[in-house]
């Protein structure tokens, strides 16, 4: 019997997810604006309401390319509040394409936003050492940070708990509790500097 993390549901998807994404180290500039996209359409819903919607996500969303949202009319904010393939929420479409423009500065000022995000925890991965899931924060200093710079620079949706869920799904920490069997794999991979 393979041991997990506790918060996972008997959903196959949500198990894929687990076992092969949540925790793994991203660098991909697309991915991690995919993720913090994604990271604020979940507010207030599961991760599990958004992963279900997300192949629709990338298709309504342009494959979530920064440049093509940034562009974003009324029309098709329009468009998009009438998908209910999506979380139909106005400050939540919105804050995407707001979030593309300011996605597009930081990439500008920092060659990409894999350099600029990896910053808060110093370029490589926090590997914690949690036993259960009550023992996991909601939010962390590093995320505070995170989040404070992210607005300064006009990013909404942003929150430190929103930014600390982002930080776990894109591998910047290792939240596996210590007894689920990706937490070993992961801070392994991470000693010999590979993802995933």
């Amino acid at each position: 019997m393979v041991k997990r993390c506790e918060w996972l549901t008997k959903d196959p998807l949500y198990i894929t997810y687990h076992d092969e994404e949540w925790g793994v180290p991203l660098h991909d500039d697309r991915m991690l604006f995919e993720f913090l996209i994604l990271e604020g359409a979940q507010a207030g819903l599961s991760w599990l309401t958004v992963l279900k919607k997300r192949d629709h996500y990338r298709k309504v969303f342009n494959n979530f390319d920064a440049g093509r949202i940034a562009k974003y009319d009324r029309k098709k904010v329009a468009e998009l509040l009438s998908d209910p393939g999506i979380i139909r929420n106005r400050l939540k479409i919105d804050a995407a394409v707001q979030n593309a423009k300011a996605f597009l500065k930081v990439r500008k000022e920092f060659k990409s936003f894999n350099e600029y995000i990896w910053q808060f925890t110093g370029s490589k991965p926090k590997i914690n050492r949690y036993k259960k899931l009550s023992d996991i924060p909601a939010r962390t200093e590093e995320s505070v940070l995170m989040s404070r710079d992210l607005k300064k620079r006009g990013f909404k949706f942003v929150g430190p708990t929103i930014c600390y869920a982002f930080m776990q799904a894109t591998g910047m920490v290792n939240d596996h509790t210590t007894d689920c069997f990706r937490y070993k794999e992961l801070n392994q991979k991470a000693q010999r500097g590979q993802k995933g």
